[in-house]
């Protein structure tokens, strides 16, 4: 038996505080989840969400899936109402998914006081519905909330509500952690408790779990391992309160870790590009620190790691980056030591295996630098341009010198604060001298900068400063304060991140914008194979 991927972005995912998907993001979501290669795809509840009910019908004729089928969800049949009169089990055929999801209650404690029925009923209320939708054609599931606290409970019950739903035709039943209590061990002696108790393979249960002990991830794969083929998860982990088992870290763990083919071949290295994608649309930062996928996933900072990592990449790394689509990073810091700044100059295409003196001029320089407060590991291209300005017979130039700069910012009476920067520069043998307005000091500057160099270089106006962080670095206070600078800059194709530190604020960010331009240049000149910018 096959292992079944089933996804719930869309429904339990979108639960998340923050995220509210529109029915074009939801059909967005969807392609890529299949683009991933999962077999299910959760797209809501359809009759009691008109926003869900519109994804079903757009998608009946908008989506093409090639791995995944659609799921509908909803409840089973209200208490003592006839299954063919309740207009949400209607909807749900009305959705016309090959497979719909019913949640039910397996506890009994919820049966009584939120049902306010009785366990009969509500027996007979999962029985009635299920069989009722494989009457008309579908395979049906059923979520049974709250499962592992009415088991500890009341063992018993939950049993029968296992038992009731296959006996009405379910194709799987699903035990949930929807309070996401559960360690591991736990996970796994209730599998095996339950397959005792009602008989049924564990093959033929399957796993949603909660993140709220942070094991999520964890009791899905013990779930696997106890003989569950049926396994729910979220994309990025998304989810109400600390959300829900992550789909990428979850099939990772199963397809590299215990060898189990859990999606299509081809599908897996997609990982980390799905998972941007999807942060994306639902507009989160994506988790840089996310297994598998994150940025730092397999970024090295320590020099004794980047030494091993020197001699074979396995060495520190759990697996071999490209599986999941994702790569490795050598961080540049004060930790760094000579393999760091070799392996990191590699990455950047500037080789200094046949320049030892270089290199222990650079792997010199940074440390002092990064003693006073200067920080390589977010900014590559102002360390790219310290080691190409290292490099003895390189013939990068800068494409500009600084002879002065001002900057003296306005309040006016009526309240509005403009700020004015002048800069002299010498480009190409030419001084030049401009000055230019801003809605601040580092905007002013900035713009007079562009100024003074647009005549020589035109390609600036495509630059364009996509962010700006400040920080006020630890153990300097007051007025006097150290400041570190990032400056986030983009041309349309690539973003590149330059720093500066300074006492002085206005400094800091220039020593950061005059980077950001001219790694810019000399990147564009680069390209266009004109050689340096200068």
């Amino acid at each position: 038996m096959t292992y079944q991927v089933f996804d719930t972005t869309l429904r339990d995912g979108a639960q998340r505080e923050g995220i509210s998907y529109s029915v074009v993001d939801k059909l967005a979501v969807a392609r890529l989840l299949d683009e991933f290669g999962v077999g299910f795809i959760e797209g809501g509840w359809p009759g009691a969400m008109p926003k869900d009910t519109e994804f079903f019908a757009r998608a009946r004729t908008e989506l093409q899936l090639r791995n995944a089928v659609l799921v509908a969800f909803g409840a089973t049949r209200k208490a003592n109402v006839d299954v063919t009169r309740d207009p949400q089990v209607q909807a749900l055929l009305d959705a016309e998914t090959p497979v719909v999801c019913v949640v039910a209650k397996s506890d009994i404690r919820h049966v009584e006081r939120a049902l306010r029925t009785t366990g009969e009923e509500n027996l007979a209320m999962v029985r009635d519905t299920v069989a009722h939708l494989v009457a008309n054609g579908r395979r049906a599931f059923v979520d049974c909330e709250h499962f592992f606290d009415g088991f500890r409970y009341d063992p018993d019950y939950t049993a029968s509500v296992v038992r009731t739903a296959f006996e009405a035709g379910a194709e799987r039943v699903v035990m949930c952690d929807t309070n996401g209590g559960m360690l591991p061990s736990m996970i796994t002696a209730a599998v095996q408790d339950v397959v005792a108790r009602t008989g049924v393979g564990a093959d033929r249960l399957g796993i949603h779990c909660q993140n709220d002990t942070s094991c999520a991830v964890a009791n899905t794969v013990a779930a696997v391992e106890a003989g569950v083929k049926h396994f729910q998860c979220t994309a990025n982990g998304y989810g109400e309160r600390p959300g829900n088992a992550d789909l990428f870290a979850v099939v990772s763990n199963l397809q590299l870790k215990l060898g189990l083919k859990v999606l299509p071949d081809g599908c897996l290295e997609k990982a980390t590009r799905v998972s941007t994608a999807l942060a994306e649309i639902a507009n989160i930062a994506p988790d840089t620190h996310q297994a598998y996928v994150g940025a730092a996933a397999f970024a090295h900072k320590a020099g004794l790691h980047a030494s091993a990592i020197k001699v074979d990449p396995l060495l520190y790394n759990h697996v071999d980056p490209s599986v999941v689509g994702n790569d490795m990073r050598i961080l540049v810091t004060e930790m760094a030591g000579r393999a760091s700044i070799e392996l990191k100059s590699r990455e950047l295409g500037l080789d200094l295996a046949g320049h030892p003196d270089t290199l222990t001029a650079v792997t010199r320089k940074v440390k002092d630098l990064e003693a006073g407060g200067w920080s390589f590991e977010a900014a590559d291209a102002s360390f790219e341009l310290l080691v190409r300005g290292e490099l003895p017979d390189a013939d990068f130039v800068r494409p500009f010198a600084l002879e002065s700069y001002r900057v003296q910012v306005e309040h006016r009476e009526d309240g509005s604060v403009v700020s004015e920067a002048t800069v002299k520069v010498r480009v190409r043998g030419e001084r030049v001298i401009a000055t230019a307005e801003g809605n601040g000091p580092v905007n002013a500057l900035d713009e007079a900068l562009r100024v003074a160099l647009s005549k020589h270089y035109p390609e600036l106006k495509s630059f364009e400063l996509a962010d700006f962080k400040v920080r006020i670095l630890e153990g300097s206070h007051g007025s006097n304060a150290i400041t570190r600078v990032l400056v986030e800059t983009s041309d349309g194709a690539r973003d590149w991140t330059t720093v500066g530190v300074h006492e002085n604020v206005v400094e800091a960010s220039w020593k950061a914008l005059t980077d950001a331009l001219t790694f810019g240049l000399a990147r564009t000149a680069a390209n266009a194979g004109q050689g340096s910018a200068a």
